[in-house]
């Protein structure tokens, strides 16, 4: 189901809590929530739709991803950069982001996995990862 955004920054700057299988409907929702605002925006995570869950959902080129409870876990390559956000109005904000990372995460059926992302989708992560603890750029 396609959720409202969440806008209120001190419910955003909340860390959140670990997902488990009962959480894969929040996953589904986060899903469609990107897929019906894909003109303006790449990524997102739980706590956007209103939900302090560590799930992350991201297009790497035109895939669509869901990460349960991601955490990089290798960094390489900082450089500077600037993001705008869409539970943030405003325009962009300065940022801090690794050109390359390795990811540790969940699949759907909760199977940990590894990966390396690089570029604009690792950026994208990165992002998204800042939202599950609480970050806001």
């Amino acid at each position: 189901m396609i959720k409202e955004l969440m806008h209120d920054p001190i419910f955003l700057a909340g860390k959140s809590s670990p997902a488990f299988a009962e959480d894969l409907s929040v996953a589904q929702d986060l899903a469609q929530t990107l897929e019906a605002h894909r003109d303006s925006c790449v990524g997102m995570a739980a706590n956007m739709i209103g939900v302090r869950k560590r799930i992350i959902a991201f297009y790497d080129g035109d895939k669509l991803c869901v990460m349960f409870n991601p955490e990089i876990i290798k960094r390489k390559g900082q450089y500077k950069t600037q993001e705008s956000c869409l539970s943030l109005p405003g325009g962009p904000r300065d940022t801090t982001r690794f050109k390359e990372i390795r990811v540790q995460y969940q699949n759907e059926r909760f199977q940990m996995r590894t990966k390396n992302f690089s570029g604009f989708t690792a950026q994208i992560i990165q992002h998204e990862l800042d939202h599950l603890d609480g970050i806001l750029i």
